[in-house]
C-alpha cells in the first residue's frame, strides 16, 4: 500500500475493499505519539501508525471487529500502564470508524495542508553525497528539491525527490522561500562559493550546510568577509556538515549525519 493514507484509502475504495480509519484523537501526558496521527486497517493491511506498542495493536484489532460485522464508530480509552503492559504513564482515546468517501476527503484535506507546511530543503548537487541525502530525506517530513546542471546526475537520483537541471543554481537559491534550507554540495568550489554568498546575501535561510573540511570553511569565511557580508549571518555557516564528532566519509554517513542536523534545525 501507499505510505499516504489517503492515497491507499482511495486505492481500497476503488476496490470495493472495506477500510476503517483509527485516530488518536486525544493523547494525554506521556505517549508515543500525538493527537491527530491515524492509521487505515484493512482485513489484511495497515497504512501508517498511531504509535505502537498495545494500544495500537488494541485499535488494529478493534478496526477489523468493526470491519467485520459493521456498525457505528468505536472509542477506545486507554492508560498506558501495567495493566496494557506499558510503562509511558499517559492516556489515550483511540476513535475508530468505518472509511468511506467523506473520510478520504477530509484526509486529502490534512496531508496537502501536512505537506504544504513542510520545510524546504534545497540540494544543490546530484553527485554522491546529493543522492544519498536525497534518498535519506524522503522519508521524513520535508519537501525536498536537488538541482544540479548535469543531467546524467540528475537521472540517478532515486525516490520522488523533485529534481531540476538549471544552468544557473544561484539562481534557484535567489527564489527559494524565506526559512528553508540549502545544502550545498556541488562539483565546484565557484559554484559552491557563489550559492552560499547568495543565500548568506539574503540572510533569511533556517539553514546553510557546505560539504567540506575546515580549511575549505576558512577559506570561505574570508571572501565572504571580504565581500562585506554580515559576519552574523557568516558564523551560521554549517561547514564541515554533519557535525565533528563522527569522522566518515561515505555519502550514505554523511547524509544520516546531515539529516540529524536538519531534523535538528527545525524540530
Amino acid at each position: 500500500m501507499s505510505e499516504s493514507i489517503a492515497e491507499a484509502l482511495a486505492a481500497v475504495l476503488a476496490a470495493g475493499e472495506p477500510a476503517a480509519i483509527v485516530t488518536l484523537s486525544e493523547a494525554k501526558g506521556s505517549t508515543p505519539r500525538e493527537a491527530g496521527v491515524a492509521m487505515l486497517v484493512t482485513a489484511t493491511g495497515l497504512v501508517g501508525t498511531i504509535g505502537g506498542g498495545t494500544y495500537e495493536w488494541e485499535g488494529i484489532a478493534a478496526a477489523r471487529r468493526l470491519l467485520a460485522k459493521g456498525g457505528d464508530p468505536v472509542t477506545l480509552r486507554m492508560a498506558l500502564g501495567p495493566e496494557t503492559g506499558q510503562c509511558c504513564g499517559g492516556h489515550v482515546t483511540l476513535r475508530i470508524k468505518i472509511a468511506d468517501e467523506t473520510v478520504l476527503a477530509e484526509r486529502r484535506i490534512r496531508e496537502d495542508a501536512t505537506l504544504r507546511a513542510r520545510p524546504e530543503v534545497i540540494i544543490y548537487g546530484a553527485g554522491h553525497v546529493g543522492r544519498a541525502l536525497a534518498l535519506a530525506l524522503h522519508p521524513l517530513p520535508f519537501s525536498t528539491r536537488i538541482v544540479d546542471s548535469r543531467a546524467d546526475e540528475i537521472a540517478a537520483v532515486e525516490g520522488p525527490t523533485v529534481l531540476r537541471i538549471v544552468d544557473a543554481p544561484s539562481r534557484i537559491a535567489e527564489a527559494a522561500p524565506a526559512g528553508a534550507a540549502h545544502v550545498v554540495l556541488t562539483h565546484s568550489h565557484a559554484l559552491d562559493s557563489l550559492i552560499c554568498a547568495t543565500v548568506l546575501e539574503r540572510g533569511d535561510y533556517a539553514y546553510l550546510g557546505l560539504i567540506g573540511s575546515e580549511t575549505k570553511r576558512a577559506s570561505f569565511v574570508s571572501a565572504f568577509r571580504d565581500l562585506g557580508l554580515p559576519e552574523a549571518r557568516i558564523a551560521r555557516l554549517v561547514c564541515p556538515i554533519g557535525g565533528t564528532t563522527v569522522r566518515d566519509k561515505r555519502p550514505s554517513v554523511i547524509a544520516a549525519l546531515v539529516a540529524a542536523e536538519l531534523i535538528a534545525v527545525f524540530a
